[in-house]
């Protein structure tokens, strides 16, 4: 599946006007602020790295696969020229799969731009496996999970998330979290539940401060469960389109019987902090021997990293 580079061809000057941006580019939304940032910079030194670009045999034109951000600044400051490196003209997949890897998923990068392009990839090369797309982009696996839940909302969500004023922009982590509720099984079987209107309601809500911060969406799912669980079906149907209709209605409403699930929380949790304490009295050195100490450490990571997984929680490198 992984096809070779594109070739290098060749650095040398090109005029400003013989440049186009990559319409594959993952990187759609381009911010003021950074933007001003870099302009300053190359005023003062130029570019001193050159932008990566192609020619595109067939509009003649020279395509942009690295520096579109660069190219733009210096537009602005009126340069006629700027220096590239020229590789070969790359097939549609190799396009793709190079900007992501030249890339890959910078801090300030919004996530749906990078998601529509990858829902391009899969649409190309027929591969829809998480570890595969992982491999052949650069990106995360955990990444790409994150993507494909974005692309399983409506275009105009989607929209949301693409919207050119940073100030009118809904951000990504928004549906993602809210993406386990409205995915719920048990929720989509609530006769009221209409995907869209529920997902408009939680917009509201958030707007009406009725949701403190978008990890609320995981008391959401908790409270949702340990009804569920509890054999109060109907109870929490009740309760989350109350609180979904009043924008202003807390998490805390969705409350039914979470005792058990809150004291083993804090359990747990009690637990976990007695462990820190425990694990920063230890000297490697003294206890390089201990076998069985170092086993069941590695158990327990493994066994902590299932679980974090299970809950969607992002493990940190």
């Amino acid at each position: 599946m992984k096809e070779p580079a594109a070739r290098t061809i060749g650095v040398k000057q090109l005029p400003i006007e013989a440049l186009e941006p990559n319409p594959h580019n993952p990187r759609m939304l381009f911010d003021k602020l950074p933007l001003e940032s870099l302009k300053d910079s190359i005023k003062r030194v130029g570019i001193l790295v050159p932008l990566t670009v192609f020619r595109d045999s067939k509009r003649g034109c020279h395509v942009i696969l690295d520096g579109q951000r660069r190219w733009m600044c210096a537009k602005e400051l009126g340069l006629t020229k700027v220096p590239v490196n020229e590789v070969e003209e790359p097939s549609l997949v190799q396009n793709i799969v190079t900007m992501f890897q030249i890339h890959k998923l910078r801090e300030d990068w919004e996530l749906m731009p990078t998601a529509l392009k990858l829902e391009l990839l899969i649409k190309k090369t027929g591969d829809s496996n998480n570890k595969s797309l992982a491999a052949l982009t650069g990106l995360d696996e955990a990444v790409v999970v994150r993507c494909k839940k974005l692309l399983s909302y409506e275009k105009k969500y989607q929209e949301m998330m693409l919207d050119p004023d940073p100030e009118k922009r809904t951000k990504a982590d928004f549906f993602i979290e809210l993406h386990p509720v409205r995915h719920d099984r048990n929720v989509s079987r609530f006769e009221w539940f209409k995907p869209v209107r529920f997902t408009d309601q939680m917009i509201a809500k958030m707007e009406a401060k009725g949701l403190k911060a978008v990890t609320d969406f995981r008391l959401v799912k908790q409270h949702i469960n340990n009804a569920v669980k509890a054999g109060h079906t109907d109870v929490i149907s009740n309760r989350l389109k109350a609180f979904a209709d009043d924008p202003k209605a807390t998490v805390e409403t969705l409350a039914v019987d979470a005792a058990e699930s809150h004291k083993l929380a804090r359990e747990v949790t009690k637990d976990v902090i007695r462990l820190l304490g425990q694990l920063d009295e230890i000297d490697v050195e003294l206890m390089y021997g201990e076998k069985e100490m170092w086993d069941s450490m590695e158990m327990l990571m493994e066994r902590i990293r299932t679980i974090l997984r299970k809950a969607d929680r992002r493990l940190r490198q």
